[in-house]
């Protein structure tokens, strides 16, 4: 990590930027206000003619006791504090994120100006915040906001002249982008424009294997002109009518990191020459790390720059091969976007094509759907998605494929058109397939070309497969919080009733006792690391049985793919490994994360290694997945309430000495620092947002003394409630 950033860090912990601006003046009234999550809409469309309103809260309020909005028609009507579209009046509530517009409904393609003021802690009002404006669309259907799109011209960080006249430059990152140059040669020339991702013997590698990206192309060039926007050929895969479409004023965007000119005179200036990259919108200080290791600190830089660089599609997309939007993919990639920035619009946007636009066919694919709406709501509190979708998503979560003893099976006679068509396939011939990890293992998928041996770790597929049942319980657990939420009592008891008799099953029928673990399904004694680790991660191990499941576990090393490492590190840090899954992100072996920086990429690749998925490519956000772990894990950082109303922070931070950390909420960054003053004493710094408390907990040994700012205090249930502002805990263990 760099000084800079490490600069920042202390600044951070020092002064509690999150309520203050980059010139360190405390903020006094309501800031980083958003409309529908955006934070800069007048860039953008509104799609929702009654949006929600947000805004993070002045330090010096420390707590919101009440608020007031006014949506006016004017600038004018704004300034003068005349809410003429909508004057909440004095509103006593804590809630600063999430506020629904009430009364009539805004017009489409109408400008609009908002602000705020809030009521402190000591209940005495701000002054306004500053106007906002936005303009709403068209009101087409959809809940979502249309994204906004930014470029970036990237200069070289490296160039040359090779021996052969032409030229070599290294943009410094892969990116989704075009390429402009600034040329003005002596005569009329072609030259030949190379770009690529990937390096051979120091030049651009011209077949570099799976769909890792190269082109060339022609440009001519003449002496009465001097700028070029270079025009690359598109791909067919990736732009037919089942791809993501790229606005029409983008050009064709290809991901690459190195270009070479050739043909180019003595004019020619590398240093004029842009990389020209297309992203979403993205704000690079939401978020920070660094810790004592220093390939830790490498594999979350990457896997950070992956979330930035996938976005350039404004929806979660597989990669550049085929830019399509798959359900499972799109929940890794929304859980590492919110860890590294507050941006909730695109997974939102990505939630609604999953249920307007084709599906994908893999079993477990369809439960990922409720699951992103699930992390939707904790991050943001928003219900739209819930409301809008909960009858479609109970054909996702695939209840209707319940067969003896509460399993569900792609063998149910319910497996039919019908369900197909509730699912959203066009065509009701498609079925649906258990996956458990991709690539496949080719005895299991009648021989798949293009793949070496699998990443199911040798997964035997029945009738009753115990991983497709894993999700079907987390799924019937969040169906039952959603029904909650809607006051639907009889299908929320209806729901965790089945939750309560597939876990009874898969605990009595596909635990092997004697060996101590899960297996694969009902008919098999095979056991694998995705049916242990599945069921590890969503709740379904008894206490008395983790060590033996965390065992073989264990012993199954990094045996699935870059997907599947998602709920190995989750299931993990559940069971208190945090030190085993620590060595996995660290981990230099060619089935990690360092792996895919060591071959030359900047983005996360699609599989561990090329050995391993022959077709792959390097631009690939599922891979990112310590982007989230990191936070959401190691660091424990998770929403106890929607939309941040109370934080859960349990660090599990094993041998590191030291580590600091920033995670962007919907209220505000939380920073957290963590220092190993000695082998019986450390200590934690927590900058919480103001409007914000947290409940902070690590296993202590039975004797131990703790302190909160210098007072010492008694944890109650092993919690400490953490309040706005610095919280610096110590703690000192006794040994006996």
């Amino acid at each position: 990590m760099n000084k800079l950033v490490i600069v920042f860090l202390s600044a951070v912990l020092s002064f509690n930027i999150s309520a203050r601006n980059t010139a360190g003046i405390i903020k006094k009234v309501p800031y980083n206000l958003t409309v529908e999550c955006i934070r800069e809409p007048i860039y953008t469309a509104i799609e929702d003619s009654k949006p929600e309103f947000s805004w993070f809260i002045p330090e010096q309020a420390v707590f919101q006791k009440g608020y007031q909005v006014l949506v006016s028609s004017s600038l004018l009507n704004a300034v003068k504090n005349n809410g003429d579209i909508w004057n909440s009046g004095e509103v006593k509530s804590s809630k600063s994120a999430d506020v629904e517009l009430v009364g009539t409904a805004l017009k489409p393609n109408t400008t609009y100006y908002w602000k705020v003021r809030i009521a402190d802690k000591n209940n005495n009002f701000t002054n306004y915040s500053k106007v906002q404006k936005f303009i709403t669309g068209s009101f087409k259907g959809d809940l979502t906001t249309s994204n906004f799109f930014r470029t970036e011209k990237i200069k070289p960080v490296f160039s040359r002249m090779n021996n052969d006249g032409s030229y070599f430059i290294d943009f410094g990152k892969d990116a989704f982008s075009s390429i402009e140059m600034h040329y003005t040669p002596q005569k009329a020339e072609v030259l030949n424009i190379r770009m690529g991702e990937k390096l051979l013997d120091g030049k651009i590698d011209q077949k570099p294997g799976g769909t890792i990206r190269y082109q060339e192309v022609k440009l001519n060039v003449t002496p009465d002109k001097s700028s070029y926007k270079v025009k690359l050929v598109a791909n067919k895969r990736n732009t037919n009518e089942l791809a993501i479409a790229l606005p029409d004023s983008f050009p064709v965007l290809m991901p690459f990191r190195y270009a070479e000119i050739v043909g180019a005179d003595n004019n020619y200036n590398p240093n004029q020459t842009n990389q020209v990259s297309y992203f979403n919108y993205f704000n690079s200080a939401s978020s920070a790390f660094t810790s004592s290791d220093t390939i830790l600190n490498k594999v979350w830089d990457i896997c950070k720059y992956t979330m930035k660089a996938t976005t350039f599609a404004g929806y979660y997309v597989d990669g550049d091969r085929e830019r399509i939007p798959y359900e499972a993919d799109a929940y890794l990639n929304q859980l590492s976007h919110y860890a590294v920035d507050n941006e909730y619009a695109m997974a939102r946007k990505t939630i609604e094509y999953f249920f307007n636009s084709k599906p994908t066919w893999p079993t477990e694919w369809q439960m990922h759907v409720p699951m992103m709406v699930f992390q939707d709501y904790m991050y943001t509190g928003n219900t739209e998605l819930i409301k809008k979708y909960y009858e479609r998503m109970k054909a996702k979560t695939l209840m209707a494929l319940e067969v003896e003893d509460g399993f569900i099976s792609t063998q149910s006679p319910n497996l039919n058109g019908d369900l197909m068509l509730k699912l959203g396939f066009p065509d009701s011939t498609k079925v649906l397939k258990d996956i458990v990890d991709w690539p496949p293992e080719s005895n299991n998928f009648g021989g798949v070309k293009g793949y070496q041996k699998g990443e199911q770790d040798q997964y035997v597929f029945k009738r009753i497969n115990t991983v497709v049942n894993g999700f079907y319980f987390h799924n019937m657990k969040i169906m039952a919080m959603f029904a909650t939420l809607l006051n639907k009592t009889d299908e929320a008891l209806d729901f965790e009733l089945r939750a309560a008799k597939i876990k009874k099953s898969i605990n009595e029928k596909l635990f092997d006792v004697e060996k101590g673990y899960y297996v694969d399904g009902i008919g098999t004694n095979h056991a694998s690391l995705h049916a242990n680790m599945i069921l590890l991660a969503f709740d379904l191990v008894p206490d008395s049985r983790k060590k033996s499941v965390v065992d073989f576990i264990k012993s199954r090393g990094m045996a699935c793919s870059v997907y599947g490492s998602q709920y190995l590190l989750e299931a993990l840090y559940k069971a208190g490994e945090a030190k085993y899954a620590l060595g996995l992100m660290s981990s230099t072996s060619d089935r990690s994360w360092y792996n895919m920086i060591r071959i030359g990429s900047t983005i996360t690749l699609e599989a561990w290694d090329m050995k391993y998925k022959t077709n792959s490519d390097w631009n690939h956000a599922w891979g990112a997945t310590p982007a989230n772990i990191i936070s959401r894990c190691m660091w424990g950082i998770q929403p106890i309430l929607p939309g941040f109303e109370l934080v859960g922070i349990k660090p599990q931070l094993a041998d590191l000495t030291n580590c600091s950390i920033v995670v962007p909420t919907i209220k505000g960054q939380i920073v957290g620092e963590y220092k190993k003053k000695s082998d019986n004493m450390t200590e934690y710094t927590f900058v919480l947002p103001a409007n914000m408390v947290a409940e902070f907990g690590v296993n202590l040994p039975s004797k131990s003394e703790i302190k909160l700012n210098g007072l010492t205090v008694s944890p109650i249930n092993g919690i400490i409630r953490l309040n706005p502002g610095v919280n610096k805990i110590q703690i000192k263990r006794e040994f006996i």
